[in-house]
């Protein structure tokens, strides 16, 4: 642990920046000019019974990456303090990928529906996506991105939030403030699988902020700067991979982001700020 680290990246810096984020967890052919791991198939097994869905889900040769002797509260911890200091290089990405790996590998599906539910509902601030594409924008700065997941049985809703800073010109004072949110409606089949479907996007400015001159751009730039699988989730669903009180990372399947993870904290269980 670095207790003189603040948690300042969420990696919102990674998240407008890292253009080498959106390489983990995929193959060496998918992956030109970066040192490759060598990876395997095992299988995962995901629902709430023995007849639940098999799936396929790739690993990788841990042993140069870290010590696969720990424990899932070791892999975890270790995880979360590596985030945040993060300066974009491939070992970097290779070791998250190798603890993510290591997790979801030791655990164990919620069995039941209401137990499920229980442990996913809440605000989740996002820590680290795998698709991180967008790059850093003077005009824009991202403060939060939180998803919020309402359940209910079999379904419920989500909904993706980003806080924002936008200024109308490429100086560093910001001219508004708000949220823009992307609600979503899930239904949960194969086990634990959430397919999602967008509702409305929203743009609201904060109580006393000015509105930006020219919206539509400003939306652009949110779109560049929020990991694609957020910010229009159609056409995919969410495998939980790992859960526990604090901790959630989310596999991500379809045609879109197929093998895409999300790593996820319980809002308010770190100290963030915006860089």
């Amino acid at each position: 642990m670095f207790p003189h680290l603040k948690y300042s990246a969420l990696a919102l810096s990674l998240l407008c920046s890292r253009q080498q984020g959106a390489d983990a967890f995929t193959t060496a052919a998918q992956r030109p000019n970066v040192l490759s791991a060598t990876t395997s198939t095992s299988l995962a097994v995901e629902g709430f019974d023995p007849s639940a869905a098999v799936k396929e889900r790739p690993t990788t040769d841990d042993a140069a990456v870290i010590d696969t002797n720990l424990t899932a509260e070791e892999a975890k911890q270790a995880l979360i303090d590596l985030i945040p200091r993060m300066t974009g290089n491939e070992e970097e990405y290779r070791a998250v990928e190798s603890y993510v790996n290591l997790l979801e590998e030791k655990y164990s599906p919620v069995q039941t529906i209401d137990f499920l539910n229980l442990a996913m509902a809440g605000e989740w601030q996002l820590l680290f996506s795998t698709n991180l594409t967008g790059k850093p924008n003077r005009k824009l700065r991202l403060r939060e991105l939180v998803q919020k997941i309402e359940a209910d049985g079999f379904g419920g809703s989500l909904t993706n939030s980003a806080q924002w800073d936008y200024s109308e010109n490429d100086e560093s004072t910001f001219d508004s403030t708000g949220s823009f949110n992307i609600k979503c409606s899930y239904k949960i089949n194969q086990g634990a699988r959430m397919v999602i479907d967008l509702d409305r996007h929203e743009l609201r400015p904060a109580n006393g902020s000015g509105v930006p001159s020219d919206v539509p751009a400003m939306v652009a730039l949110l779109n560049r700067a929020i990991p694609k699988e957020m910010f229009d989730p159609n056409d995919h669903a969410m495998d939980t991979t790992y859960l526990d009180a604090d901790l959630r990372i989310a596999r991500l399947t379809g045609s879109k982001h197929e093998g895409v993870r999300n790593i996820f904290f319980r809002k308010g269980q770190l100290e963030i700020k915006p860089v």
